[in-house]
């Protein structure tokens, strides 16, 4: 949420390199975050599975807010701080501040809402998750998410309650004398600067920060039991282990997921604290921060509107596949599993010299297959030992039937 466009040009311009080379920067950055907000919408429209995460439509929405950052917000900014004057006029400078206001409040208020979904999703029981994340309730977050920010953009900004007080400043820093040059300029009076940052910024941070506190010891948590778990299971194969494994498998999942949103949430308050601390500092020090640092802050901030693809396609394999399937126009070798879930297709193997078809329902049970395998090729090959040769005939002939009823299921 820019200090909002505390678009306080440096007042010595820039020379021909210098204008080069920040251009191409920004421009890399303005293309980064509007090519890598695509491809997150477009991966949850487009992957089935990831459409059936709830958490994936704040994701998607997230991703929305920064793509319209990318597109109505940055390039003007950009060029304004090239060309060190604004053209636009004054009626589309408080449009586009707003916007600003609105769209970066917007992001931070839906990563507020990821951390409440991942904390009923990770420190509750599924059936208490499944009762609070209803459809309803997830419209009307998202809804909230576009609706609260208006009222501390658009509506103060556009009827002037920001400038209470420090009108005639505003109009001295609106122009250069020296160059005839007019900007964008976009302060704050004390009041508007306390309430804006508290509730676009630090109450959603407070927020964030105890539920992910309580997610972090609720991870802990479940990584002592996949220890247990998988230590009970070494010492007790035998045991019936379905309930085990899923228990294990959600409690992996819930707790990368939560890891990755933990990074976002992290990279998305180093990029925007600067700004929201200046924000709140700069109106009691009689305005004296340099407008190149404000500029600074500001695109550090929405450096992160790009960022959050990037995020997403290292640290989530869910997305980072979906990714590669775009992006490889759909190959083959990146699609998901076989929808049979855990089941693995029928395969081949060879015992005694004879080739047959095998299929197991999971790696353990496939696991134990080649096992028994082993032993009856070692036991065929023992010619003196006639009663294990024939239990090993035994064996032989059922496992080609466990082979042959599990392809028949599959056929079904």
């Amino acid at each position: 949420m820019d200090k909002f466009d505390a678009n306080v040009s440096s007042k010595e311009g820039f020379g021909s390199v210098e204008k080069v080379v920040l251009l191409t920067f920004l421009s890399a950055v303005i293309l980064m975050a509007i090519l890598g907000n695509l491809l997150v919408m477009v991966a949850v429209c487009w992957d089935r599975q990831l459409r059936k995460i709830k958490t994936n439509y704040f994701i998607v929405s997230l991703a929305f807010a920064d793509l319209l950052v990318s597109v109505l917000v940055m390039p003007f900014g950009a060029i304004e701080l090239v060309q060190d004057i604004w053209i636009y006029g004054e009626m589309f400078c408080l449009v586009r501040t707003s916007l600003d206001v609105l769209l970066t409040t917007a992001s931070i208020f839906h990563l507020c809402c990821i951390s409440l979904d991942r904390y009923y999703a990770i420190c509750c029981q599924p059936l208490v998750y499944r009762n609070k994340m209803t459809p309803l309730r997830i419209a009307l977050m998202l809804g909230g998410c576009w609706v609260i920010p208006t009222f501390i953009s658009f509506l103060p900004i556009m009827q002037g309650w920001n400038n209470i007080g420090i009108i005639d400043l505003i109009e001295k820093r609106k122009f250069n004398q020296n160059s005839n040059s007019t900007y964008c300029v976009f302060m704050v009076n004390k009041p508007y600067a306390i309430t804006c940052s508290v509730v676009a910024f630090y109450i959603p941070f407070l927020l964030m920060v105890l539920a992910y506190y309580r997610i972090y010891v609720t991870a802990k948590e479940h990584a002592h039991q996949i220890q247990m778990l998988q230590r009970a299971g070494a010492s007790s194969e035998s045991r019936p282990q379905s309930a085990d494994q899923h228990s294990t498998h959600r409690m992996r999942t819930e707790t990368k997921a939560a890891k990755t949103l933990c990074i976002i949430m992290g990279c998305f308050c180093l990029c925007w604290a600067p700004f929201f601390v200046t924000n709140i500092v700069d109106p009691f020090i009689d305005y004296s921060v340099p407008g190149q640092v404000w500029t600074a802050f500001l695109w550090l901030g929405y450096i992160n509107s790009g960022l959050n693809p990037f995020l997403y396609a290292f640290l989530n394999k869910s997305f980072r596949r979906a990714f590669l399937i775009i992006l490889c126009c759909d190959d083959e070798r990146y699609r998901r599993p076989s929808i049979l879930g855990q089941t693995v297709p029928c395969s081949t193997t060879t015992i005694n010299g004879s080739t047959h078809v095998l299929s197991s329902g999971t790696e353990t049970d496939r696991k134990k297959l080649w096992n028994k395998e082993e032993k009856i090729d070692q036991t065929i090959q023992m010619p003196k030992r006639k009663k294990r040769k024939k239990k090993a005939s035994l064996s032989y002939e059922g496992l080609i039937l466990l082979g042959r009823k599990s392809c028949f299921r599959e056929g079904k």
